[in-house]
């Protein structure tokens, strides 16, 4: 049978493949007539007068300009895209052509943004697309192009504001834990681009960006400066809360990944590769998918007891009885919408001893730096959940009954977790005292934000996902399997 790493390691996959650039940008984008040809973005027309230009910026733009290219034809005139450092080297790797331009393309590369910062590169790349925009006239026609990570790749400190300066502020502010929306109105409140400043430098040119492309510092949107109106939920360490992907594309039902859950991105493709079903059981296992802020959930381990409880309640007698009692107690506590205990008990039952139940989470977290040590916040969060399923086995009356195999997993959708060349990271009940075997004091680690290194240095970095760059961003998935042992 396949190994939980193996199931976590699936999901993440398809939940990639899921949210590939190209397919959403064909059925978002479309052009029409020949005579009187029209742009037409999300259902809304935009007469093509006369030329159309194309600049985009973000983790996900190459194979967006790819996709946008073979749609425009001709009419394209030029463009430029800005997107992150060595992205073509390691989607032509990976053999994901369709996510390249072809070879005479009229859209010019920058690679920009090392280590997911701003830097020249961007910058260069950011000045350009302002050029580009600002040479604009009343009949020519910009499409734009944003996704994940477009931030840092579209850096335009408004004068005298160094780009140095903008950054230190950015990454103080990040270190003491700031969410990022309240990093997007730093950003935008000192940028000449962002917050509808592309848009008014390419002005009377007509922009189209169509709504999935908004960020919410989007250059091409005006926003006010109010705070965004979701709130910032702390988690009992913190750190580490990620938002469901709601919060990161507003709750707008027509968005691509604006979805009522993280199983619409994971669970659509996983369903006929992994046989499971969302909420109920499946050949393949029983999958929870998380809404709203769940990291206190996963940090305080609070479902994986609830699931570990359930394989220890499904027997008979005396003691089976004390932990269903226990049972119902933990699930009053975790107020879980529409959890129905006894239908949850009885997809247990159907299980048998191969099918693992799956709790699914996205978004993303927040982590309030201490150290000083080279790491990401996926890597972080397993490290900490690592830590948390080694103090539960520790503390067998309130913790977690021995008799479940459990195995984590955080991952960026990019594949770039932080300045680091992993996607994210496993663990599992072991690992604290597997790494203590080896000289790896793992609370030292997290006490210096150093999860790279632990990761790098334990088993010879086994428990990394090392993806390359995807080519693609939306958010975080973070998966956890339980089998009954």
């Amino acid at each position: 049978s396949m190994s939980l790493r193996e199931h976590a390691l699936s999901l993440f996959r398809s939940a990639v493949g899921t949210v590939r650039p190209a397919p959403m940008l064909k059925r978002t984008v479309k052009l029409q007539g020949d005579e009187c040809p029209q742009l037409l973005v999300k259902g809304r027309a935009f007469p093509v007068k006369r030329d159309l230009y194309l600049v985009g910026f973000g983790k996900a733009v190459l194979g967006m300009a790819a996709a946008a290219e073979e749609i425009l034809g001709d009419h394209l005139i030029r463009g430029i895209i800005n997107v992150p450092l060595g992205i073509q080297e390691s989607l032509q790797q990976a053999g994901m052509q369709e996510m390249l331009l072809k070879p005479h393309s009229k859209i010019q590369v920058i690679e920009g943004a090392k280590n997911n910062l701003p830097d020249a590169e961007a910058l260069k790349g950011a000045v350009a697309i302002q050029k580009l925009a600002e040479d604009l006239t009343a009949d020519d026609l910009l499409l734009v192009l944003i996704s994940g990570g477009g931030s840092a790749l579209l850096p335009a400190p408004i004068p005298p504001i160094l780009l140095e300066e903008k950054e230190k502020l950015t990454k103080m502010l990040a270190s003491q834990g700031a969410a990022i929306q309240e990093l997007n109105i730093v950003r935008k409140t000192l940028s000449l681009l962002k917050g509808g400043g592309l848009a008014r430098l390419a002005y009377p040119a007509q922009v189209t960006g169509g709504k999935p492309l908004l960020a919410r510092r989007s250059p091409i949107c005006p926003q006010t400066l109010s705070a965004d109106p979701s709130p910032h939920p702390a988690g009992t360490s913190n750190v580490l809360v990620p938002h469901h992907s709601a919060f990161k594309a507003g709750s707008d039902p027509g968005l691509p990944w604006g979805l009522s859950s993280v199983c619409a991105i994971a669970g659509t493709q996983a369903e006929p590769t992994l046989g499971y079903q969302p909420g109920k059981c499946s050949s393949a296992g029983y999958i929870f998918h998380c809404d709203g802020p769940v990291s206190k959930d996963i940090v305080d381990l609070g479902l994986i007891r609830l699931v570990c409880l359930g394989f220890a309640g499904l027997g008979e007698g005396p003691l089976a009885d004390k932990v269903r009692e226990n049972l119902l107690r933990l699930a009053a506590e975790l107020e879980i919408p529409g959890l129905n205990l006894a239908e949850f008990l009885q997809a247990l039952r159907g299980l048998g001893p191969e099918r693992p139940v799956c709790i699914l989470a996205g978004g993303e977290t927040t982590v309030q730096l201490q150290g000083t040590g080279k790491g990401g916040r996926n890597q972080e969060l397993a490290l900490r959940v690592g830590l948390g399923l080694h103090r539960a086995q520790a503390m067998e009356v309130s913790g977690i009954p021995g008799r479940c195999e459990i195995v984590f997993l955080s991952g960026g959708t990019d594949g770039q977790d932080g300045p680091t060349e992993a996607a994210g990271a496993f663990c599992s009940p072991e690992l604290v005292a597997e790494a203590l075997r080896d000289g790896l004091d793992v609370e030292a680690f997290l006490s210096n934000n150093d999860s790279y290194t632990f990761f790098s240095q334990f088993q010879g970095g086994h428990h990394l996902l090392v993806t390359g760059l995807t080519g693609t961003n939306v958010m975080d998935i973070q998966a956890v399997l339980i089998r009954a042992m």
